[in-house]
């Protein structure tokens, strides 16, 4: 007795929920169907009156008196714009910086919430768009930058002592 265990097959897991089976698909058809197609072979091709219908041409490009459609067409989309957004006195960074460092912080819900809230008033009020992590990143080099300039009046030893 083998200890593999045993699990249903593609046809088990995959299956059509509709009421009509699709037909299986034995092949698929090669350049040679394709090159044999009187309609894209060039021949004339007929209706089911018998009738010759005009073959296929490729127009490349597009031809203006060829397509009698084309007035309907959509045109192509433009290329997208990205909007500028003000910066308030600061130069916008053109990349994104990779960090090589990671740590792992847990916060209540509600110090998530306060951070969200204050990533949507950056990004709505002044136009900073910011992700959490850069907001986390620029609030302890602030922390830090206070701690090197003030020592023992730094906000952070304040805090951190209750005083």
């Amino acid at each position: 007795m083998t200890r593999r265990p045993v699990l249903p097959g593609a046809a088990e897991l995959f299956r059509r929920t509709d009421a009509a089976p699709a037909p299986e698909v034995t092949e698929l058809p090669s350049i040679s169907a394709t090159v044999s197609s009187p309609a894209l072979r060039g021949g004339p091709a007929r209706r089911d009156g018998g009738e010759p219908v005009a073959p296929l041409t490729l127009v490349p490009g597009g031809a203006d008196d060829a397509d009698p459609l084309a007035a309907f067409r959509q045109p192509a989309p433009a290329p997208a714009v990205t909007p500028v957004r003000p910066t308030r006195g600061r130069a916008q960074r053109s990349e994104r910086v990779r960090h090589d460092e990671k740590i792992t912080v847990y916060i209540s819900a509600e110090e998530l919430l306060a951070l969200e809230s204050a990533r949507l008033t950056l990004r709505g009020q002044h136009g900073v768009a910011a992700d959490r992590g850069r907001i986390v990143r620029e609030a302890i080099s602030v922390l830090l930058a206070d701690l090197a300039e003030r020592g023992e009046d730094s906000v952070l030893v304040s805090r951190l002592t209750g005083t």
